[in-house]
């Protein structure tokens, strides 16, 4: 890899072991170089620029969770001539709640949670990050819904006044990462299915999923069949029932001894107006950041891992001054 240091074989093996040697051998000072100074991380709670930022996020999180440990499932990624290379990082975690954070104090809970992790990766440093993790899931384990979570985080940061506002488009400053993807046809596929799904074409999912699928979904919910894609998806369309989709990267890879595969960030915009997973309609506006893992076999996807921040989602509604029909 043109820029990068002859260690690293190949682009999955730059992120696995990056990875592993700031958060587990707690090297966290590579960040320094591992981050660009400059780089722009987007996350469902807001928006950051600076490497400093990643320097004090990951010590504050070591500290709430000092056994964490993080499994790399798997990198799909791609490569543009101009942009460098891109990679969708799909972690689980397991950590032990010992000491008191942005999850409250220490519970003692044991945890298990995902997160996807795009990043734009140039001679040898991430200069872009679009991070997903499932915090929906790290809350239940706690103890606590997300909608809960959200408001102990609200009142932690000092009122609605004084808040942190989750991201936004808004507040988005565009880096010089411009591509959209690859022209792979796994990555066309399953944002073809995905666009027939916020369309209403609920019949997408028996016409692209294999019967027996194997799914895993924001807040920690593994499941498994046709039926339980379609009321995953189901559920959070009705919620938003008039909410903007969008694509903002879609990418495909064939490796061998791996099924193809394709990853895909979206989004949806716009007001929680409609009942489903989310509850009683709020009127709030909602800006949800989302990303899906996809495995495709002979009968179409076998396997899927989406993950979007539940508490971010929350947060927003609360925010908004929702709190009433959002009960």
């Amino acid at each position: 890899m043109h820029g990068f240091d002859e260690k690293y074989q190949d682009l999955t093996d730059y992120i696995l072991k990056c990875t592993y040697q700031i958060w587990e051998s707690r090297e966290i000072s590579a960040i320094d170089w591992h981050y660009a100074k400059d780089i722009k991380i987007r996350t469902p709670l807001g928006y950051s620029e600076g490497n400093r930022a990643g320097i004090t996020n990951t010590m504050e999180t070591l500290h709430e969770f000092p056994d964490r440990q993080l499994f790399g499932e798997d990198v799909i990624w791609s490569e543009h001539s101009e942009y460098g290379y891109l990679s969708s990082h799909r972690i689980i975690s397991e950590a032990t709640h010992l000491n008191q954070g942005m999850f409250g104090p220490a519970s003692g809970k044991r945890l298990r949670f995902r997160t996807i992790a795009d990043t734009n990766c140039i001679a040898n440093a991430v200069h872009e990050e679009w991070l997903v993790r499932d915090v929906g899931a790290m809350a239940r384990q706690i103890g606590l819904h997300p909608r809960e979570m959200a408001a102990q985080m609200i009142a932690a940061e000092g009122g609605p006044a004084h808040a942190k506002r989750p991201f936004s488009p808004q507040d988005d400053k565009p880096g010089a990462y411009k591509s959209r993807g690859n022209d792979s046809e796994w990555g066309k596929r399953a944002g073809d299915m995905m666009t027939r799904l916020m369309k209403a074409e609920f019949s997408a999912v028996t016409d692209s999923y294999d019967r027996g699928c194997h799914l895993e979904h924001p807040g920690g919910v593994s499941a498994h069949s046709t039926a339980a894609a379609e009321a995953f998806w189901l559920g959070l369309r009705s919620s938003l029932p008039n909410a903007v989709f969008g694509i903002d990267h879609a990418i495909g890879r064939e490796d061998p001894m791996m099924p193809p595969r394709a990853a895909i960030r979206w989004h949806l915009t716009g007001k929680h107006e409609g009942w489903g997973t989310l509850g009683a309609p709020s009127g709030a506006e909602i800006h949800v950041m989302a990303i899906s893992h996809f495995e495709f076999g002979p009968r179409g996807i076998r396997r899927e891992w989406t993950v979007y921040d539940e508490v971010a989602v929350w947060k927003q509604i609360l925010l908004a001054g929702k709190t009433e029909t959002a009960r």
